[in-house]
């Protein structure tokens, strides 16, 4: 039965964050494994920035009717990739056969993403929605397969499965096989120390303290029930699709629900980022469209319902499409 304990290492040369679940290589159900292509689903809990992932004890150990583990990984509020079986797992049941994917055991066939989402009252975060296009395109590569070869659950499944609910799936396989056709595509970084491309009011400080810091410091801030956004201006190309990143520091001082705001074409989007962890490095927090021009396009809120320091560090925009 081959294995793809390779699956961490994949992802985080894709710039997939990553956390592995105790002995994730040797947690598998019995019987072959031999996967061609990857599944998208959705759990069917309802996660937020406060509670990511819901349901990963119960993609760990399974349930009464179904003996875990349920999926490779969990994908959890904020896209961060719960590694949880390289081995064989229940997620897929028998596939009716969608695309190059043919009927037959679908568990043998399929590697299988468990995004961390209701699918009924709630839809796949941005963070989600791109960490697990990432992560396909980079598993498919891996397997030496074309975009064609990731499908929903909805696509193979026998018994009317609906998930992953919320998406067009044959626009997620087209935004796969963009990141896998390769080149160079159009990218910036606004420090809060850019000179002319970062705003802030007196509120927000400066510190140096932590060593995750991107450049020689960052903002801080209480929160507060008012807006005092922190902006990051940006000169965009062209109007197109974007993927926004940002960096910061983590602390378990800092805030637990850090408001994001993204200046899209259909007016400001707000993505939540718990800044008490995962720091140090650049996290997704979507894909947008982004009418072209210079101004203000990302900036942090100090309004949230979170505890802690709100934080302005870094943002990065790359152009997708």
């Amino acid at each position: 039965m081959a294995t793809v304990g390779w699956l961490a290492d994949v992802l985080r040369a894709a710039g997939v964050q990553v956390v592995e679940e105790g002995d994730w290589r040797n947690r598998m159900r019995p019987g072959d494994f031999d996967p061609i292509g990857v599944l998208w689903h959705h759990t069917a809990s309802t996660s937020s920035a406060t509670n990511p992932h819901p349901a990963l004890g119960i993609c760990i150990n399974g349930r009464s009717d179904l003996p875990g583990p349920l999926c490779q990984a969990l994908v959890d509020y904020h896209g961060v990739f719960h590694l949880i079986s390289a081995g064989r797992a229940n997620h897929a049941g028998t596939s009716g056969g969608s695309g190059p994917i043919p009927a037959g055991d679908g568990n043998t066939l399929m590697i299988g993403w468990e995004i961390d989402y209701n699918g009924v009252s709630q839809e796949m975060t941005p963070a989600q929605y791109e960490a697990s296009l990432r992560a396909t395109a980079a598993v498919l590569t891996r397997l030496g397969r074309d975009a064609s070869y990731a499908r929903g659950h909805r696509e193979t499944s026998t018994t009317g499965k609906i998930d992953p609910s919320f998406i067009d799936l044959d626009v997620m396989r087209a935004d796969v096989a963009a990141r896998m056709s390769g080149g160079t595509a159009w990218s910036t970084i606004v420090d809060n120390a850019t000179s002319g491309r970062f705003t802030a009011s007196a509120n927000w400080r400066v510190s140096t303290y932590s060593g995750q810091r991107y450049g020689a410091d960052y903002r801080y801030a209480d929160p507060v029930a008012s807006s005092d956004v922190a902006w990051y201006r940006v000169n965009v190309p062209a109007t197109g699709t974007y993927r926004v990143d940002a960096w910061w520091p983590a602390n378990a001082g800092y805030n637990n629900a850090t408001p994001y705001l993204v200046a899209t074409t259909t007016g400001n989007k707000t993505v939540y980022a718990d800044q008490r962890a995962t720091g140090g490095q650049w996290r997704a927090l979507g894909t947008f469209t982004l009418p072209a021009g210079d101004a203000n396009r990302v900036g942090v809120s100090r309004w949230t319902t979170g505890t802690g320091l709100v934080i302005a560090d870094a943002i990065r925009l790359t152009r997708v499409s």
